[in-house]
């Protein structure tokens, strides 16, 4: 006995674990199909919104529609009993609460055909009692059985001389009965006997059961129409959807024509415009990264065909010493001295890049404090004289301006003013170079003059270009040639503390570059 009921156990156990497995299937498919796509999440959300309010509504019709029956029914109840009250009443010569032995057999049957009567005219069972709760009559005679008496219930509802409505389920068939207590007879007699009237209302539930099937109907009829609505719904919103999906497909594989002509959701319209901004976006990156890297690699050739013609010397004239070919003490200094020129040269080239490579990135930040013009290019006017001075060039300062307080940092406004005067005196053989610095309408101008060589008109728009050099120089001013980056550097310079630059040249006669920063004093 113990092993069955281990057994049955088991297989109950494995059977409940069988029904869970299930059950999680069924629940895990439903939400990946929910999540799958807009059209399953559309139509799952309008179909069981619409399955829970539709039976929420038949629910709450049938509560409502049963209580608003039943209220219906117990008074219609309540008046029969009352109507047989008033035909009970009216028969004189019956004498209900006398014992059958006291009645004469004309009355008995009397009695018990006008309650018939009245019970198939008002469709009730009809019952008369006494304050025991003794049936003394009742319209169903075959039922009575001598002794029997009517629930406690309907006594309690009599002894207190009320006229109550109750409800009862059958208990063989479980259906609802009302039943109806009023006393018998009217307020001047006594009251003795009491009159309960039973009824089975089996046209309600009938009723109730067709209006749930033709709800049932109804419902499946809606939920066919909103499967239609929610699908062409689902149609409406995810076409526009997929076709912006397409879009970006093609925007990623480098197209930016973007259409919005045929989006009819204010919506999508909106989505699309930012993709359309987000394509004019990208397409301006990929141009600036395009022009970028052919910036890289033009810089990188550059770099590699400046490095290239020190370097091929500085080997070649290894190779020689090293070889043997320089006997003569003079070749052999001249050629060192060609090294180490050329060394130095390469060292200013890296030096330029990697100055320049900070600027271009942003890595270099000034510290802007208010700084003394005059004073500064006198400075570097006064430590540049000794080099001035080799070429038989004078440097003249000229002070316009007493207060000339500009805002910047005061090593990288000595790196400008130096670069310029160094290219100035390289230009310049026995000739003067004027410094100026006046200051006016917010604005503080310096100003570097040479009577030098000048700059061809071909070559000035180039000269802030990177590693580009005057193609007509010639004689020591090509010795004397810098990496190329010098303006470069200068203009970046000028541009990180606010200023501007700007150069005019005639070939020949000379060269003027003036600087623009706006004023510390202005007001």
């Amino acid at each position: 006995m113990k092993i069955k009921l281990q057994q049955g156990r088991d297989k109950l156990r494995l059977a409940s674990r069988t029904v869970h497995g299930f059950w999680l299937s069924i629940m895990r498919l439903l939400r990946e199909q929910f999540n799958k796509n807009i059209y399953t999440r559309i139509l799952f959300t309008n179909v069981t919104a619409f399955v829970v309010g539709l039976i929420a509504l038949m629910m709450f019709s049938s509560f409502i529609v049963k209580q608003v029956t039943y209220d219906q029914v117990e008074q219609e109840l309540l008046r029969k009993a009352k109507r047989v009250n008033f035909a009970l009443s009216q028969q004189t010569e019956q004498f209900w609460g006398n014992p059958p032995a006291e009645q004469t057999s004309e009355q008995v049957q009397g009695g018990q055909d006008l309650l018939k009567f009245l019970a198939d005219i008002f469709d009730a069972r009809i019952t008369i009692f006494d304050r025991e709760g003794n049936i003394i009559d009742s319209s169903a005679q075959q039922e009575i059985v001598p002794g029997s008496k009517i629930e406690e219930k309907y006594i309690e509802i009599f002894s207190k001389g009320e006229t109550a409505i109750t409800r009862t389920l059958e208990k063989e068939t479980g259906q609802l009965i009302f039943g109806a207590v009023v006393p018998m007879g009217n307020n001047k007699d006594v009251i003795e006997n009491g009159i309960l009237l039973e009824a089975k209302p089996s046209s309600l539930d009938l009723a109730l059961n067709k209006m749930r099937s033709d709800q049932v109907v109804g419902g499946m009829i809606i939920l066919v129409i909103i499967i239609i609505i929610s699908v062409y719904l689902a149609m409406y919103i995810s076409r526009p959807i997929s076709r912006l999906a397409a879009t970006v497909a093609e925007i990623s594989r480098g197209s930016y024509v973007l259409s919005t002509e045929d989006l009819l959701l204010d919506e999508i319209k909106d989505l699309a415009g930012q993709l359309d901004k987000l394509a004019v976006k990208l397409q301006k990156m990929q141009a600036e990264s395009r022009r970028m890297e052919e910036g890289r690699v033009r810089l990188f050739a550059e770099i590699s065909h400046e490095l290239r013609t020190p370097l091929t010397a500085v080997q070649g004239f290894v190779e020689a010493i090293r070889d043997g070919m320089v006997q003569d003490e003079a070749m052999l200094e001249k050629y060192l001295d060609t090294i180490y020129t050329q060394t130095v040269h390469i060292t200013r080239l890296v030096d330029d890049i990697l100055a320049l490579s900070r600027l271009e990135s942003g890595a270099i930040a000034v510290e802007k404090l208010p700084v003394d013009l005059n004073a500064l290019a006198q400075g570097v006017a006064m430590s540049m004289e000794a080099m001035a001075n080799i070429k038989n060039t004078s440097i003249l300062l000229e002070k316009k301006a007493e207060n000339a307080i500009v805002l910047g940092d005061v090593d990288r406004m000595e790196q400008i003013i130096r670069n310029l005067l160094k290219n100035a005196v390289s230009a310049t053989d026995n000739g003067i170079i004027r410094v100026g610095v006046e200051a006016g309408h917010g604005k503080v101008i310096l100003t570097i003059e040479d009577d030098g060589i000048g700059i061809a008109p071909n070559d000035l728009p180039h000269i802030w270009d990177r590693f580009y050099r005057a193609k007509k120089q010639h004689g020591r001013h090509r010795q004397e040639e810098g990496s190329g980056l010098g303006l470069v550097i200068v203009k970046k310079l000028v541009q990180l503390q606010g200023g501007k630059i700007e150069v005019t040249s005639q070939l020949g006669k000379g060269t003027i570059f003036s600087l623009n920063f706006p004023s510390f004093n202005q007001k």
